[in-house]
């Protein structure tokens, strides 16, 4: 754990990227395999279940560090993060123990999980007497399933292809799964990860494995700019930005998987694409987006996290939210990896797949012509009725890459500009990391009734902690300190008197919001500094951007 918790400041006390290789770099160097199984599994985004209830942790932390609740309270709400607050809190350790990162996951963490509240929490007041304070913030980020820290998937995948002296693109590949949420990754699995290449590992034709997606860089010049940014259209290949799943189906040995991009394997989730896969040729992996299909069109997002959130999966759902797959790539055909083929290689290959399988569930994401990108830029102003998100721009000779890389060639996402409504800040929490002192996640509210109506209220909607300057940040902070009405926990409640404009991506109704409303990826756009609270937008202004069918 010591090791473990090193890297973990080292890596958060910089920015630099050579910095943080180098840091990477050196823990692998001196970790024995067993631990750097564990710690790549953190670092690539890995996140075990829950272990233990947050609460116990909280009433523990207060009881061991002989602190009355209301003090307990106050000290997370000046840290901001449960657990650094308890790292901090707790008394120094009175027989500390130098055990290393898997040894305290499996031995002492891990099985924790599923024990009654009693054993849970004798375990929990032993270990943090065996604790360096060094190494607390470390286990409690683990316990509590918050940790993350300022690295990418991407640079520990260059770290393990330096330690190994592998291709990053084949270290890339064995990682996906690795961070499942059930694995338990050990000495043989860290071995794999850096093992020399071998003629089985080439062929993968009993692997369920997908391949890493390659994903596009945000486009945002102006139209006039991309004859000279991009060149002619006639060298790129132009799709719909579908709001769905992005996902890879896998066909090999007579078996099929389905694993979207956040690398989960969602074969149990969607049985009617299990049953399209099943009708693939072996040796096929296609690239494309899970839908809700409906009517002939693609259904909002919010339909297909219905089918998401359900544990089990009646007829009844099946049959009002089918989903298909809008095959955008052929990535492998025959058994063979086409990757390094061109786009335009490698489009005429799917053609005839699809048409050569026929299935409802798998259908081609259409491609759109126009004679230069003034038409594209007419085409896309469809696209918010149509419920996608803008367009993809790929060029025609790239090859299929890993993760957001312009090596392999450039995938651009042109996106319509976001939805926007003015609404008011009512509450407010701490954030994380540098913004553990400061104010900076807010909800925000619109009201319900026109300016004089009677019982005029406002109604939360949306959460948002992302598009203010670090100087606007400060001064929004100083003001939530001075209109704070009342706290609950770490949330305060705020005097209305902030009104910000905020964009997003899409709208939908729920009922799980107190506003009948849910949005899609809320941000800030800007502080309306201008604008009185009173004249904030309503929840009729909010509904009347719903989409005509909803």
């Amino acid at each position: 754990m010591k090791a473990f918790a090193a890297l973990y400041r080292a890596l958060d006390a910089t920015t630099s990227s050579l910095g943080k290789q180098a840091a990477l770099q050196a823990y692998l160097a001196q970790a024995t395999p067993r631990d750097a199984a564990w710690a790549v599994y953190f670092l690539a985004g890995g996140k075990p279940r829950q272990i233990v209830p947050v609460k116990l942790l909280r009433e523990l932390a207060q009881q061991a560090a002989g602190l009355p609740e209301w003090l307990f309270i106050e000290c997370y709400e000046a840290v901001g993060d449960l657990a650094e607050t308890i790292s901090l809190l707790l008394p120094a350790p009175d027989a500390p123990v130098d055990m290393g990162l898997a040894t305290w996951l499996e031995t002492h963490l891990l099985p924790l999980r599923g024990q009654t509240t009693q054993a849970q929490s004798e375990a929990l007041l032993a270990q943090w007497r065996m604790l360096e304070a060094a190494d607390r913030l470390v286990y409690f980020k683990l316990i509590t399933g918050a940790f993350r820290v300022g690295v990418s998937r991407l640079q520990v995948t260059q770290a393990l292809a330096a330690h190994a002296a592998l291709d990053p693109k084949r270290v890339a590949q064995r990682l996906m799964g690795y961070t499942h949420i059930g694995a338990r990754p050990d000495t043989a699995d860290f071995q794999a990860l850096i093992a020399p290449e071998s003629d089985s590992e080439q062929q993968r034709a009993t692997s369920g494995q997908p391949y890493p997606f390659f994903l596009a860089h945000p486009y945002n010049e102006p139209l006039p700019s991309m004859p000279d940014t991009l060149g002619p259209v006639a060298g790129w290949q132009v799709e719909w930005k579908w709001d769905g799943i992005r996902a890879q189906v896998v066909r090999r040995a007579g078996q099929a998987w389905v694993w979207s991009r956040g690398e989960e394997l969602v074969s149990d989730r969607f049985p009617e694409l299990m049953t399209m896969a099943q009708a693939l040729p072996d040796g096929t992996v296609l690239d494309g987006e899970i839908v809700v299909w409906r009517e002939g069109r693609v259904q909002p997002f919010a339909e297909l996290q219905k089918r998401i959130g359900r544990k089990t999966l009646s007829a009844r759902l099946l049959k009002e939210l089918p989903v298909v797959l809008l095959a955008y790539d052929l990535l492998e055909w025959q058994g063979r990896d086409l990757r390094a083929e061109p786009l335009s290689a490698r489009q005429p290959l799917l053609d005839a797949l699809l048409q050569q399988t026929g299935h409802p569930q798998l259908l081609p994401s259409p491609r759109l012509q126009a004679p230069d990108w003034a038409g594209l830029a007419r085409q896309r102003e469809a696209a918010r009725s149509m419920g996608v998100e803008g367009m993809m721009i790929k060029a025609l000779d790239s090859h299929y890459g890993v993760g957001r890389t312009k090596a392999s060639g450039v995938w651009w996402k042109w996106k319509i500009d976001p939805l926007s409504i003015d609404a008011v800040l009512i509450y407010a929490q701490r954030g994380h990391g540098r913004r553990a002192s400061l104010y900076s996640d807010y909800t925000f509210a619109v009201w319900d009734g026109e300016p004089g109506a009677p019982e005029r209220r406002l109604v939360p909607f949306a959460k948002a902690y992302s598009g203010l300057t670090d100087a606007e940040m400060a001064r929004v902070d100083a003001i939530i300190r001075k209109t704070t009405i009342e706290s609950f926990g770490p949330v305060r409640s705020v005097k209305p008197t902030l009104v910000f404009e905020l964009g997003f991506e899409g709208i939908a109704r729920s009922s799980r919001h107190k506003s009948g409303i849910a949005v899609r990826f809320p941000r800030m756009l800007r502080w309306r500094e201008d604008k009185p609270v009173d004249e904030a937008d309503t929840l009729d202004n909010l509904r009347a951007l719903l989409p005509a069918a909803s």
